[in-house]
Order: C-alpha cells, then structure tokens, then sequence
C-alpha cells in the first residue's frame, strides 16, 4: 500500500513537470534573440550617434509681427427700416419684389390716393377763394387810402378797411398750411424706400385695409454693413490708445479663421463695458462690395492693434507648457539642450512673439522635445533628411496605426521591425556602431 502511495506521487510529480515545460517552451519563440550576444547600440535608446538626441532645430529671428486681438461678432445691417404706412386706406399697388434691390426713393407701394386728393383739392380752392377776398380788401383799402388823404374819409372806416385787409392775408396763410397738411398727406399714398437697400419677404398683399400699425416690408442695408463684436476688458486701455492715433484695420474670417471675408475699419468703441461678462463692445464697417457678410451671420473678428518691430518670432512649437509656465529648449554651441523659461506675447500664423526669454539667433529645438531632458545632448536633422547614421524618427518609434509595436508583435516573430530592416542590410551601420549579430536559438 505504501509503494503504491509513493507511485502516484512519483506520477504527479512528473505530470506536472511535463505541463511546466511544455508551456514554457511554447512562450519563448524557436528564433529569438539571445539578448546576451547583441550589442546594444544607441538607436534602440531612441538616440542618434554617441547617445545623442535627433531633434529639429529653429531660429531666433527679427522681424515686424502685427498684433490682433480676436472676437466673435455678429453681422449687422447698416441701416434697417420696418416700413409702415403713415395713413390708412386700402392697398392699391405693390411696386416692389421679394429680395429687389432699391434706391432711395424708389416707389414701394401705392395707398389708394383719391380721398386725399379731395382734400388737397378743397384746401386749394378755399385758398384760390380767400385770396380774392384779399384782392378786394386790397382795392378798397388803395381807395380809402386816397379819400383819407384828401379828408374825405374818417379814420374809423380807413382803420377798419386797413385791417380787413391783414385778417385775410392772415387767412391766406391759413389756407395755405392746410393745403401743405394735405399735400403731405397725400404723399403718404406713395411709399418709398428711404435709403438704398434690398427688400425682404412682402408681408401685406396688394388689396388690403392697411394702417399705421401694418408692416408692409422690412428693408436692409447691405452696403456697407456693420459687424459688432466683443473683447475681453482687459483689451481696452490699448484699443483705446491705438485708436486715439487713428482709424483701426478689422478683418472678418469665416468659421475656419482661415479665409477673410472682408476688410474693414474700426467704427465705434461702446462707452460701457458689460458687468457680467467683462466684456467690451465694438463696431467695425464693412465695404461688403461682394456681399460675403449678411446680417444676423456670426464671424470671427481680427483687430490689429498696432505692429512690434524688430520682434522676437520662434515657430510655435518651440513653445512648451509646464508647471511653472512656458519654456523653450535652447541648443547651446555644444549641442546640448537647455532648457529656459520664456514669455510669450502671442501665437499666431505658426509663429510665436517673445517678449523675454530668448535672443536673437540663438538655436531652439522645434521638434523632438518630447525626448529631451536638460542637458540632453542633441543632433540637428532636417525634417525631410534624417541625421547621419539613419536616426529613428518619431514614425519609426511609434507605429501606425493598425500596425503592432515592438512589444505587441505576434509571439513566434523574432526581433522588432527595426530588427528585420537591419538583417535585409547586414553591412549598414547604424549611427556609427558596428552591425548587430543575432544568435537564433
């Protein structure tokens, strides 16, 4: 009983023996790599020749950067008019078309004009009449004038004449108020447009009742228009220092803040600043000759403050961000990376201003960062021409997408790609090391 004990322990011992080396056998692949007999070299590191970093290099430059300031603003029409009728009465004409483009004082719509015309008639006859009155009086007065000369005439009838005659130049004057009263009403029957624009959508059909209250079309505007827009608060002591020495250049961009619509200039800075948004408003005029800008359209605003000359400009991504604020990596004459705190005036069209920080003509890294430390050695490559020695690039680091990367290849696959490349050209160097040897297993 006892041997049969130590039996099947004996069994187990080497059954579980058997299933330990046959797994571990099948993790490690038949070709790998023995990992004792290569060399190491400075590529697999990331780096280029003698350890050294390849990174894209930049310069300081000197050159006359324009400075913006950027808001989002709404189109506005010049000039906008709701046209109302003046007087009541029934629509006889519509002289316009939806979406037409008018001059001022073309003829928009006709208010039936017959009894307004009545009425101007009356006021013109009630005139034609007291103004023969006037004639009369007039006559008579030029013959009591003599008579009272001559003592023939008392004074009560010379004075009473006398004012006959200024009662009814008094009343010629009235008569002719009322006949301007009913000519100016009777202008009402013709509606035209009060300045040059383009109509929108009829609201009141030809034959109906209008009156003062009734809309009969909204005209616009459009050349030249408007387009207010906001800026942060903090923009105004030097919009209103630059706009204090003369007219201010505004660009409207479209949506991608890449195409500009149209060219413009400052028109007003409104004289409060809104308190629950800190914000100030602003209005630019617009030629709009192409008629790219319509009212109610959002668009991105650029307001060139003024021009730095002989400024400081690196490509933006020299510019790096971290705790304690922007910095650069300056390549010193030994090429070593250094990095230095910066300040940053703006970022625009790719190119950053810098108020302090940086010199001109100093060397700055403007891609590969992402590698360095202080005091990094670096190699300068160019972005199309990698370094002497075949440097790995970003690309060669990080896999495209869909491809696996080195540590996520199909088990059974020796060495990385890197690898492969270098066993198809076994004599090529790779930054200046002797060629690998790899010992299949």
């Amino acid at each position: 009983m006892r041997k049969l004990r130590w039996l099947f322990l004996l069994l187990g011992i080497l059954f579980v023996g058997g299933i330990w080396y046959y797994f571990s056998h099948q993790n490690t692949p038949r070709d790998a790599v023995d990992a004792s007999k290569v060399k190491p070299t400075a590529q697999r590191q990331g780096t280029g020749a003698g350890g050294r970093v390849p990174v894209i290099a930049g310069v300081v430059q000197k050159r006359d950067v324009p400075i913006y300031l950027d808001g989002i603003g709404t189109v506005q029409a010049y000039n906008t008019v709701t046209v109302h009728p003046q007087i009541s009465g029934t629509l006889t004409e519509v002289a316009f078309q939806e979406g037409q483009d008018v001059k001022k004082g073309d003829l928009l719509a006709v208010i039936d004009p017959r009894p307004l015309q009545a009425q101007l008639d009356g006021a013109v006859a009630k005139k034609n009449q007291d103004a023969a009155q006037l004639n009369n009086a007039r006559v008579l007065l030029t013959r009591d004038s003599d008579l009272f000369k001559k003592g023939a005439l008392d004074n009560q009838t010379y004075d009473t004449q006398r004012y006959l005659v200024d009662q009814l130049d008094a009343t010629l004057q009235s008569d002719q108020a009322a006949i301007d009263a009913a000519q100016t009403q009777f202008s009402y029957t013709h509606i035209t447009a009060p300045f040059d624009g383009r109509c929108g959508i009829r609201q009141v059909d030809q034959g109906n009742y209008v009156t003062p209250g009734s809309s009969l079309v909204v005209v616009t505007q459009l050349k030249p228009i408007s387009v207010v827009f906001t800026l942060p608060q903090q923009n105004l002591p030097s919009v209103n220092e630059a706009f204090g020495k003369g007219p201010l250049k505004v660009s409207a961009l479209d949506s991608t803040q890449k195409r500009s619509l149209d060219e413009g200039t400052l028109a007003v800075v409104d004289n409060q600043i809104d308190p629950t948004t800190g914000t100030m408003k602003l209005k630019a005029t617009f030629p709009n000759s192409n008629l790219k800008l319509w009212p109610g359209q959002f668009v991105n605003n650029r307001l060139l403050v003024s021009t730095r000359h002989d400024g400081l400009v690196v490509p933006a991504s020299v510019i790096q961000r971290g705790p304690n604020g922007s910095y650069a990596y300056v390549i010193t004459q030994d090429k070593i990376a250094e990095m230095r705190p910066v300040q940053v005036a703006q970022i625009d069209a790719g190119q950053a201003l810098i108020d302090s920080g940086l010199q001109e003509g100093e060397q700055v890294v403007a891609d590969g960062q992402y590698k360095l430390q202080p005091g990094s050695p670096v190699q300068i490559t160019t972005p199309n021409q990698p370094a002497k020695g075949k440097q790995l690039t970003q690309a060669d680091e990080s896999p495209s997408p869909g491809q696996p990367s080195q540590d996520q290849q199909p088990r059974g696959q020796s060495g990385s790609a890197h690898q492969r490349k270098r066993e198809q050209h076994p004599g090529q160097p790779e930054g200046g090391a002797p060629p690998a040897t790899a010992t299949r297993g």
